[in-house]
């Protein structure tokens, strides 16, 4: 059986959509826990009413994405457990085709679909390596978009393999990927020092130190259906990207290099978010009727 994890929160109509493309087009048995994250919008009713198979657990508060999806694994019975996002749509055969990898390959710990954008165009954390303090510096000097084929420059996203080919990848994203259990049992589950980005990296760096494989699968297709966002929550999602990602380097890097190195690696990835900020402030100025 394959268990679908849904994190929500104030995500009603996306979630209900996300549900009815699981449960349609699963062609394996399945079950579906939706952890609702203090949602304000009646999301949780409305999973109730229109998915009654579907196990909701309510949150009183906002707990941020690792906490709220640790309560929703202690509930999954499946023998594979797929994270997914509200705002994805999965298409048919999606679910049964991720779990045959992970049946044909034991060695497999996760798998990944080809995750697009709603243009067409590859969801660029569908396939990643482990960020470096390269990848940064490479991101910040815009090096990953002008080169995004290349080997060093574009090698966090992947860009030097062929998007059509089935691949071994270091991680995907959790708006789309599908669990071992026995894996994730001797992992452990997702760090909640991470509230809402860099859970999914973390986690797969853990099963790659466990000896677990992880693959990229293009005949398994999903969509992932982003859409614009207010400043303020922006600012927010920009905020705890990079807070993530100095969580992610110093738990996992920090000891393997100098005081000296650790303090570069902060200064780029707060320096960068301050660069962000001010880009967004002066294009919102820019817009501003005069």
């Amino acid at each position: 059986m394959v268990s679908a994890l849904v994190v929500s929160r104030n995500a009603k109509e996306d979630l209900l959509r996300c549900l009815k493309t699981f449960f349609a087009g699963a062609d394996v048995p399945v079950e579906a826990i939706v952890v609702d994250d203090d949602s304000s919008d009646g999301s949780a009713a409305a999973v109730t009413d229109e998915f009654p198979q579907a196990t909701v657990l309510v949150q009183a508060k906002n707990l941020g994405y690792g906490r709220a999806a640790n309560i929703g694994l202690e509930r999954c019975q499946g023998r594979f457990v797929l994270l997914l996002s509200p705002d994805v749509t999965l298409d048919p055969q999606c679910v049964g085709r991720l779990a045959d990898l992970l049946l044909t390959r034991p060695d497999a710990g996760a798998v990944g679909p080809r995750v697009v954008m709603p243009g067409g165009r590859l969801d660029p954390d569908a396939r990643r390596a482990f960020p470096m303090p390269s990848t940064l510096f490479y991101q910040t000097l815009g090096l990953s978009k002008l080169f995004p084929k290349s080997p060093r420059f574009g090698r966090y996203n992947m860009g030097h393999l062929s998007e059509s080919d089935v691949h071994e990848m270091d991680a995907g994203t959790g708006a789309c990927l599908m669990l071992r259990r026995s894996a994730l049992d001797r992992v452990g589950f997702f760090d909640p020092r991470y509230f809402m980005f860099g859970e999914d990296l973390d986690l797969c760096y853990r099963l790659k130190l466990g000896g677990w494989k992880i693959f990229y699968l293009p005949s398994a297709g999903a969509t992932h259906n982003v859409k614009p966002v207010s400043a303020e929550r922006e600012r927010q999602i920009s905020y705890e990207r990079h807070r993530a990602m100095w969580t992610y380097h110093f738990k996992h890097h920090s000891e393997d290099v100098s005081a000296f190195s650790n303090g570069l690696v902060w200064a780029q990835i707060w320096g960068r978010y301050a660069a962000q900020r001010v880009g967004h402030a002066l294009k919102r100025q820019r817009r501003a009727p005069t």
